[in-house]
């Protein structure tokens, strides 16, 4: 069997919301030469090609069947995040793609499970839509890498950590493109803006000692862990020097990293030996970031103890 952990839909009913609500939701849909399909833009600055594949569910099986699937954790989009729109918004948004997911998941069930989305700027919210998308059959939640003036870490996002704890969710974290004014160039908000964006965010809960106060919570970083993995050493030696570093953690940072999930969207095979290598083969799960332009599809296969452990456990 060959499972990815990775990989994005939109279904029908989150495509009728986003053009009911297009001018709430400042979404448009633009045509360019270069493209086969339109893009769909949100917020003047999240854009992507809407390729068939992102909302034709019997296309999607049937790119599926010829990768040699067998079961994929679908995701929402991170442009549909919606942290910056008003709460209400957010979580109308929310709910209409949980609800989608879950009943796609219901008659697919050999197929697919799935994650939803929770209005993360309001944590106590995100809570209760959590329990929600937990009683529907859904597998947890994607979340970006924070708020703007806000690292998970912090405990603002307390009540929400909280209840994914509780309830053993799997908490998917995937960045959105760096806003770092220095990237502008290139496509550099994409190739090293998104995996620095997870680095910034899985070190701040790497020594935050987040992984001894929420033990319960499954979190999973998407492409690898950015650059965290490769940095480990330098970490460790801030742990033995500075007490900033230490202060919060029983063990050193390698240790720590151990106790994260990974996917495997690296697309380079001394890579992902690497990151195997660090963190533990039961750690490191296949993704794809399919249908996205830089996906790895099919994925590589994964570690059977890892995927039993995070999906079924």
């Amino acid at each position: 069997m060959m499972h990815d952990f990775h990989t994005h839909f939109i279904p029908n009913d989150v495509l009728t919301w986003l053009k009911d609500n297009q001018k709430k939701a400042n979404a448009k849909w633009t045509k360019k030469e270069s493209a086969t399909n339109e893009f769909l833009i949100v917020n003047e600055k999240w854009g992507f090609e809407l390729k068939q594949t992102f909302i034709d569910l019997s296309l999607y099986k049937e790119e599926q069947g010829k990768a040699g699937i067998t079961h994929s954790l679908i995701s929402p989009i991170p442009q549909l995040f919606m942290y910056d729109a008003e709460l209400s918004l957010t979580n109308e948004l929310s709910q209409v793609y949980n609800n989608a997911l879950s009943q796609i998941t219901e008659s697919s069930y050999d197929l697919f499970s799935a994650l939803g989305t929770v209005p993360l700027q309001h944590p106590e919210k995100a809570a209760m839509i959590l329990q929600d998308v937990m009683k529907s059959g859904l597998n947890g939640v994607v979340i970006g890498p924070g708020l703007p003036g806000h690292m998970l870490s912090d405990d603002f996002f307390k009540p929400f950590f909280e209840e994914a704890n509780k309830l053993k969710a799997i908490v998917f974290i995937h960045p959105l493109l760096s806003e770092d004014p220095r990237l502008k160039r290139r496509m550099m908000p994409n190739l090293i803006g998104v995996p620095w964006e997870t680095t910034v965010c899985a070190t701040d809960l790497l020594l935050s000692g987040f992984i001894d106060t929420y033990p319960n919570v499954k979190l999973l970083f998407a492409h690898g862990g950015g650059f965290l993995p490769y940095q480990l050493g330098r970490m460790d030696k801030g742990f033995e020097q500075w007490k900033a570093v230490s202060a919060n953690l029983q063990a050193p940072p390698s240790e720590y990293a151990k106790r994260f999930w990974y996917d495997n969207v690296l697309w380079n095979e001394d890579s992902i030996d690497f990151l195997v290598k660090t963190v533990g083969a039961e750690r490191v799960v296949p993704g794809s970031d399919f249908p996205f332009d830089l996906a790895q599809w099919p994925p590589k296969i994964g570690d059977k103890k890892a995927i039993q452990t995070l999906l079924f456990e």
